[in-house]
């Protein structure tokens, strides 16, 4: 299945993952928005799915920025990190460089390209160790 996300994966489990996660967001002091389990909320009406969480979190004063600039950018933050289990940890984000083009952005363009630095540095920091 072609998709749009980058993707990495790890040997450590989704729960991990995360929790490391919503810690260095913590020491960032970015702020978390949710943490929602896919899977526990499809488990509730029966259905079954393999362990997947979603966490969103970002900077509301960078994020202002990008929308005054293009009011319809609300609808791609606050950003997210998917993380799912599969045969191994997969952990997957939309490069936030792929806005530029489609939102137009163009006055902020360097927060976009921040934000995708920002997004490659903390999968490096979940996966360091490992490859």
């Amino acid at each position: 299945m072609k998709h749009p996300l980058v993707v990495n994966a790890t040997s450590k489990n989704v729960q991990e993952v995360v929790d490391k996660l919503e810690a260095i967001l913590h020491s960032k002091n970015i702020q978390i928005f949710a943490r929602i389990n896919h899977s526990e909320g499809a488990r509730a009406l029966g259905l079954d799915l393999q362990y997947e969480e979603v966490i969103i979190f970002g900077d509301p004063k960078v994020g202002t920025y990008l929308m005054q600039e293009c009011p319809a950018l609300g609808l791609e933050l606050p950003l997210k990190i998917v993380v799912w289990q599969a045969e191994k940890t997969f952990i997957g984000y939309r490069d936030p460089k792929l806005l530029l083009a489609e939102y137009e952005i163009s006055k902020h363009r360097d927060i976009i390209e921040k934000m995708s630095v920002l997004m490659a540095n903390l999968v490096h920091e979940l996966v360091a160790g490992e490859h």
